[in-house]
């Protein structure tokens, strides 16, 4: 029976105080789980931590350097083309800031083996929960996933999650160099595309957990790029 290749893919910025432990624990999972790093030239040597593992022949570690803090979508579809040249059979997405618990990839995995297509770990499916966020944030949070349901009329609960596995399918069918949204936008897009094209997608429960080191990439910006944004998927061919 053929091994199924699973990559996780983990944008990074200025992440020096997280990489290497993430490293770790991804490791410390099932060797069908490999890690690309897609790195937007962080100035606190984050690359160069990564560089020193792969260095160990850590073979299941890669990375992708870029010039500059480009977004996190360009990230993630950058990793996405690699994936699909690199024949892996499953990708992920997470945050380097353990904000995402690396064992519950384990859960994502086995509903891709199963009959999802795209898996969402969710804050708030029936069973999801937040940890160590302030009440305003979670408020802003939730209604705005109330927000893009209304507009985008799909039943997903947690619509800007950033924790999701895909058949690879599912990514070859999406048109990736039509979506240009740098953050949250880029995440609902991702969902809304996949529901267009019909396929399976399921949300399960995780205990998001706000990040203990590093630094926040949230920003205005982000917030005006997903509230505009969402009128925008309406009309757009992905």
């Amino acid at each position: 029976m053929k091994t199924m290749k699973a990559l996780i893919i983990i944008p990074t910025y200025n992440e020096k105080e997280n990489v290497g432990k993430m490293i770790d624990a991804i490791l410390n999972l099932e060797s069908q789980f490999h890690v690309l790093f897609v790195d937007d030239n962080s100035p606190d040597g984050t690359a160069d931590i990564i560089n020193s593992r792969i260095d160990l022949s850590e073979s299941r570690v890669h990375l992708e350097q870029r010039t500059g803090k480009l977004g996190l979508g360009t990230a993630y579809i950058h990793g996405f083309k690699w994936a699909i040249k690199k024949n892996y059979d499953y990708v992920f997405e997470m945050d380097c800031d353990f904000s995402h618990d690396p064992k519950d990839l384990k859960r994502l995995y086995h509903e891709l083996q199963n009959d999802s297509d795209l898996v969402i770990g969710s804050r708030y499916c029936n069973g999801g929960r937040i940890k160590n966020w302030p009440y305003k944030r979670v408020f802003m949070s939730y209604f705005a996933s109330v927000y893009v349901r209304l507009i985008l009329f799909i039943s997903i609960k947690d619509t800007t999650a950033g924790f999701k596995g895909y058949r690879i399918d599912v990514l070859k069918k999406i048109k990736l160099d039509q979506i240009k949204f740098k953050g949250y936008a880029f995440q609902i897009c991702m969902k809304y595309a996949a529901i267009k094209h019909r396929f399976r997608v399921k949300e399960i429960p995780i205990t998001f957990v706000d990040r203990v080191e590093g630094v926040s990439k949230m920003s205005t910006d982000i917030f005006k790029e997903a509230f505009f944004g969402v009128w925008k998927m309406r009309k757009m061919k992905l």
